[in-house]
């Protein structure tokens, strides 16, 4: 098994800030965080466009 480290991680977040920059990872996070909002809102059954109308 691998065990990464502090430094290990250190250097790969670099490396991918380096390669795709730091706008372009903030707009990833963006929607994978609203990816992740609408996945949990979809198992919970709960929908806004359906609660506005009821």
């Amino acid at each position: 098994m691998i065990d990464f480290g502090v430094p290990e991680l250190l250097i790969i977040l670099v490396i991918i800030v380096l390669l795709f920059g730091v706008g372009r990872i903030g707009k990833i996070a963006n929607e994978l965080g609203n990816g992740i909002r609408s996945f949990r809102d979809g198992l919970s059954g709960t929908d806004d466009e359906a609660n506005k109308d009821a």
